[in-house]
């Protein structure tokens, strides 16, 4: 296996959790070697066809379990719900760089790096957990996270507006404030992953930010404006909800009237 594409249908098509993590990490090392088929190859199947895990048991949101941060209980459930979104990021990476085609090199390059780090980001967790007695699929988790993935299956500046830059930017306006949490607590293990994932997030949703406004240019249209229709269309509620980081959001390529549009509907 030398393409990028042979790896993505492997990470994406079958659902054994370790093969997924060791792949992702050989895709990475050749890509760094100089060695990793970046061209076009292959039928790109169906989205209906990805596989994930038969653990954790997948909820509606409104039927997750509420646990408090200041129980132990609590800080595992925390994290297993963090290890899940990080888990499915690994599939919304490795799905952009599979299901769209004939885009510059770099753009392959990119993703391939976000699906590696999200895959580091799932085994601290994972480790985390472990030390807490409980392992990723003991709990159950957040039933939701694929559908924006499914629903934007043919439209890759849907895909760029709905995944990165609301989904994954989300994460950019709560974990300052998580982190804070731990630290005040004195999880100084917590705070420390907490930490590195939110740096590497910054890169992903600016990776998304750039791609966005790029392919826009590309299709002669405004990036602002494409923004705010893609998610009148696409966004279930017509925009994220506030408060957000405008700062963190600023450093990954949202501009200051893309967040005072997402201000004015989060009032």
């Amino acid at each position: 296996m030398n393409s990028i594409f042979e790896f993505a249908e492997a990470c994406l098509y079958r659902n054994d959790i370790d093969e997924k993590l060791a792949l992702t990490r050989r895709a990475m090392q050749l890509l760094r070697e100089g060695r990793l088929q970046l061209a076009d190859s292959g039928a790109v199947l169906p989205i209906a066809g990805v596989s994930f895990p038969e653990r954790p048991v997948l909820l509606p949101p409104r039927e997750m379990p509420k646990r408090k941060l200041n129980t132990p209980e609590g800080v595992a459930a925390f994290f297993h719900a963090i290890g899940h979104v990080e888990f499915v990021a690994i599939y919304l990476a490795w799905d952009l760089l599979y299901r769209f085609r004939g885009l510059p090199e770099q753009f392959y390059r990119d993703w391939l790096r976000v699906a590696d780090e999200e895959a580091q980001h799932f085994a601290l967790i994972r480790g985390h957990l472990r030390a807490m007695g409980v392992d990723y699929g003991d709990l159950p988790a957040h039933g939701g996270l694929w559908e924006l993935a499914t629903d934007t299956a043919g439209h890759l500046l849907a895909r760029l507006a709905l995944v990165p830059r609301c989904q994954e930017a989300h994460g950019l306006d709560v974990t300052p404030a998580l982190i804070e949490k731990f630290r005040q607590a004195g999880d100084a293990k917590s705070v420390a992953i907490l930490d590195r994932i939110l740096t590497d997030e910054v890169g992903h949703v600016e990776f998304g930010s750039y791609w966005f406004k790029s392919v826009c240019l590309g299709q002669g249209l405004e990036p602002e404006a494409e923004y705010r229709r893609l998610l009148g269309e696409y966004y279930k509620g017509a925009r994220p909800k506030g408060p957000f980081n405008r700062p963190l959001r600023i450093q990954a390529g949202f501009s200051g009237a893309e967040l005072d549009w997402l201000e004015s509907g989060a009032r």
